[in-house]
């Protein structure tokens, strides 16, 4: 039967297929009701974060932060330092290779991203996915800008997007030599300079204006861990890191490696006349780095009254100074670290090393080095605190540890000794099954309850110091023995003020508690006073006039390291706890130093001189 009409099922398929009349309007419509609600959603999310976003109108010009003067507990000026910002520098002032170094380490596509870089983003997230961990990240200049000008330090999603906002602000708002110019006068460089030019100045005693090429990589490589590459503390570390920089600018493009072979044979160097004499500037620079935490950065001038003793001071550089022009000399000792410590923690005097316009390297705070036997404290303290006491007796005896054999210092083994007779004597076999008793955990608990913060090796061989510590820190976990069992924390700072005298921040309270037994504190002050009565401690014995002494030696292996650390109870100085460390700064062996000579000399002599 022929069809009523003209169709074709081609048409009638293209008819069932075309839209109804008006269908494309309601598209359109409801396609401009959702973009306005993702609008005001966005707005919202945007106003929400932007709320409390900080006053930007101060960000361009120069900000300077004046003197600091450090003073001691007597009110004696220790230490004076100068503007901790330096000059405000723009880009077009500066050396073209300083700002091209920055670059190259923090930002090479800064002049092409719009202030987040999203490849840059990428390649982190890839990287860190590859490695399992967080070994790289994304931010940009820009981004650096935000967070160092405006926000604080938190990890927090919100604080991260207001990086974010501000970053895009940024861009908006000026010009990439402005940005540029911004972050290199506000990063904050090490030793208590913020900007490229007050670091300059603190380093390499001229303006940003005339830094050679060398002196640019290293102030570069200063931007990622200032604390860490400081050329103050560790030249060799700096260097390297400013040959990284080198590196990175030639592969950007920046230099010719011809270029950055040069300098490299010719690396920075400090300026010896920026570098004042005097051992209480290792204290004054420890105690300079912790005002930032305590009172901020934007304060015109502050005077930081500290717990330095300066009677105790010229005692500890004095005692120091002797012992490694004569004794130390002879056996290889090239460096030594003191530091004193009140009962609850406050440092009365510290020796950070031999000469500090040589070498302003800490290492009474910032060496970390075996402690050897030294470290029994707290391996008998652990012992003490799961049930052992001075009088229970153990095998001296050989004995094996997953292939491990400790033996004593002298090749000897005596049998059935008491723990008393073993930690007086430091007898590393008996150490070692008190340290199994004990448990590793607990081992490393005590250690962290007694305020040891350092990475601690959870094996055996820990009962013998096999992990590394820093001389204040093992100095303080004595100390809380003369505390009464209290933590003892160590601080520099009494008191902040500004210009005007008004307090900015005092110190209230101890801030420690508790941190062993009753039992584990008479066992400890048992074994200690032993040792210097008739064990391995006797040279540091002192006369009836300073009371009871207690102490504890220490011997790294090959004779690396030498510690003795010990107090006195009852007599003119009482409660102050010493630590002293001798060694050489590249841990070659001294000549058969060990914690029970010179070091407890040293110790001694110390006391003997600021006790009067």
């Amino acid at each position: 039967m022929p069809r009523s009409d003209n169709s074709t099922p081609q048409s009638a398929a293209r008819a069932e297929r075309a839209p109804r009349r008006g269908g494309g309007w309601r598209t359109i419509k409801w396609s401009l009701v959702v973009a306005l609600w993702v609008a005001i959603l966005g707005g919202g999310f945007v106003a929400y974060f932007a709320a409390d976003l900080p006053d930007t109108s101060h960000l361009t010009g120069p900000q300077r932060t004046p003197a600091v003067t450090v003073l001691a507990a007597d009110g004696t000026t220790l230490a004076s330092y100068g503007d901790i910002w330096g000059e405000f520098l723009a880009v077009s002032e500066l050396p073209v290779i300083l700002s091209q170094a920055a670059i190259a380490m923090e930002d090479r596509r800064f002049y092409v991203h719009f202030g987040i870089d999203v490849i840059g983003l990428m390649r982190a997230a890839l990287k860190n996915l590859f490695k399992g961990r967080i070994v790289q990240g994304g931010s940009t200049i820009t981004q650096q800008v935000a967070k160092v000008v405006f926000l604080t330090p938190e990890r927090t999603l919100k604080r991260k997007i207001q990086e974010v906002l501000l970053a895009f602000w940024l861009e908006h708002k000026f010009t990439k030599d402005q940005i540029l110019t911004i972050y290199l006068n506000r990063i904050y460089l090490g030793a208590g300079a913020y900007g490229v030019d007050a670091a300059a100045r603190r380093y390499f005693g001229k303006s940003a204006r005339e830094v050679s090429l060398s002196e640019a990589a290293m102030l570069a490589g200063l931007i990622k861990a200032p604390s860490r590459y400081a050329p103050t503390r560790d030249m060799a570390r700096a260097r390297a890191r400013a040959s990284q920089v080198l590196e990175a600018m030639v592969k950007n493009g920046f230099l010719a490696s011809e270029e950055a072979a040069m300098a490299r044979r010719d690396p920075a160097r400090l300026a010896p006349e920026t570098v004042p004499g005097g051992g209480s500037r290792y204290f004054a620079d420890w105690v300079l780095e912790q005002v930032p935490s305590f009172v901020g950065r934007d304060h015109r001038a502050l005077t930081v009254v500290t717990t330095l003793d300066p009677a105790l001071q010229q005692a500890a550089e004095l005692a120091a100074a002797r012992l490694l022009a004569g004794d130390g000399a002879r056996r290889s000792v090239a460096q030594a670290g003191l530091a004193a410590l009140g009962r609850g923690g406050a440092v009365r005097a510290m020796v950070g090393g031999k000469d500090y316009r040589v070498s302003q390297f800490n290492r009474a705070t910032q060496a970390l080095r075996q402690p050897g036997s030294a470290f029994k404290l707290i391996v008998y303290a652990a012992a003490f605190e799961a049930g052992l006491r001075p009088d229970d007796r153990l095998e001296d005896a050989p004995v094996e540890i997953d292939g491990w054999s400790p033996r004593n210092y002298d090749g000897r083994y005596r049998g059935s000794v008491t723990l008393r007779e073993a930690f007086a004597r430091s007898i590393n076999t008996v150490a070692v099954k008190v340290g199994q008793r004990a448990g590793v955990r607990d081992m490393i608990k005590m250690a962290r309850r007694l305020g040891i913060t350092s990475k601690l090796p959870a094996r055996a061989s820990l009962a013998l110091g096999a992990g590394e510590v820093s001389l204040i820190e093992l100095t303080a976990a004595y100390a809380a023995l003369a505390n009464g069992g209290v933590r003892a924390l160590p601080h520099g700072i009494v008191m902040i003020m500004d210009r005007n005298g008004n307090e900015l921040y005092r110190r209230a309270g101890s801030g420690g508690g508790a941190v062993m037994s009753q039992a584990a504190l008479d066992g400890m002050t048992d074994l200690l006073g032993a040792t210097v009565s008739w064990g391995t401690g006797r040279a540091a014995a002192l006369d009836a006039r300073f009371g009871a002494v207690f102490g504890k030696t220490g011997t790294s292996q090959d004779f690396r390291d030498a510690w003795f650390v010990g107090f006195s109870q009852g007599g003119v100085m009482d409660g102050v706890v010493t630590g002293v460390w001798l060694g050489n700064d590249d841990a070659t062996p001294t000549d058969q130093v060990t914690g029970g000579g010179l070091p407890a000399r040293l110790w001694r002599e110390f006391m003997i001189l600021a006790g009067g």
